[in-house]
């Protein structure tokens, strides 16, 4: 005989409430704040580490299910990491796949990444005019940031002879 709907989903137990005898228990002190998560903010040794962890999410997961071929209307740079804008989509795609997929998440988080995350950074990394424009299978071609007239255009003005 098979288990019915109601046998297999039960939902959890209440806790019961604590007889009015007991004293409430202090809470825990609260966990100082952690460090930035996010890689833009990380340098050094902590920036090479997330990023071997991103590169081995990439290279294991991500790419081997969800990359399509590359053409020149969709490229890929076989060289991504040393794309900052690349690295800090596709970091932030896996911060999402973590807290989505990993232990304690709902059995609708890989859908809602799936929804939410997947598509759009894809295409914004793939589109022509993105990050790896310039790249082909097999060629690395490092983008060039737009011009800037001045680094401070709201601070003081430069010394007299210097050129912002």
């Amino acid at each position: 005989m098979s288990a019915q709907p109601s046998e297999v989903f039960v939902a959890e137990p209440v806790a019961e409430l604590p007889e009015e005898s007991e004293a409430p228990t202090a809470s825990p002190e609260p966990e100082p704040p952690a460090g930035p998560n996010f890689i833009v903010y990380l340098d050094g040794p902590e920036y090479a580490e997330r990023l071997r962890q991103l590169t081995l999410w990439t290279h294991h997961v991500l790419l081997p299910v969800y990359a399509r071929e590359v053409t020149s209307s969709a490229p890929w740079c076989p060289r991504w990491w040393e794309h900052p804008e690349a690295v800090a989509q596709l970091h932030g795609l896996w911060l999402a796949w973590a807290e989505l997929t990993g232990p304690g998440s709902g059995l609708c988080g890989p859908a809602n990444w799936h929804r939410d995350y997947l598509g759009s950074v894809m295409s914004s990394l793939r589109d022509p005019m993105g990050p790896f424009a310039g790249c082909k299978p097999g060629s690395h071609r490092p983008k060039e940031s737009p011009p800037v007239d001045a680094i401070d255009p709201l601070g003081p003005p430069p010394p007299p002879g210097v050129r912002a």
